[in-house]
């Protein structure tokens, strides 16, 4: 395989890798909104038990709908973050073993030169 093709790859599998990144930090926001929307409806719901406040039947409605709305979208974005970073992960070392196929080499590996030739001849004298 030739290592255009290899980068390519990489290149595709990096982007997809962001992607899921992105879905990552929606889940989370939703995920925070989700845990704000329960405890504004409990908290509704516990002040009108103890008769701290009082409701009418549309804003007690309201309430549990928070809770259950909370419940649900909380869990759905619970699952798919945890597919994202399954996802992500295989992705990862999906990437890690095509960067290992390429034949990569360190610098002054194979070379015959010293550091300072490489630089240009810093810290030598000319004549």
């Amino acid at each position: 395989m030739a290592d255009d093709d290899l980068r390519d790859q990489i290149s595709r599998v990096e982007t997809d890798i962001e992607e899921y990144a992105i879905t990552l930090e929606g889940c989370r926001k939703a995920m925070l909104l989700s845990k704000v929307a329960i405890a504004a409806g409990i908290a509704f719901l516990a002040a009108y038990l103890v008769g701290a406040i009082w409701l009418n039947s549309v804003a007690v409605i309201g309430a549990m709908a928070a809770v259950l709305g909370g419940v649900v979208v909380f869990g759905s974005n619970l699952t798919t973050s945890r597919q994202a970073t399954s996802a992500m992960a295989a992705l990862e070392r999906h990437r890690g073993e095509l960067i290992d196929t390429i034949n990569l080499r360190t610098i002054g590996e194979g070379d015959q030169h010293s550091g300072s030739a490489l630089l240009g001849g810093v810290g030598e004298t000319r004549h």
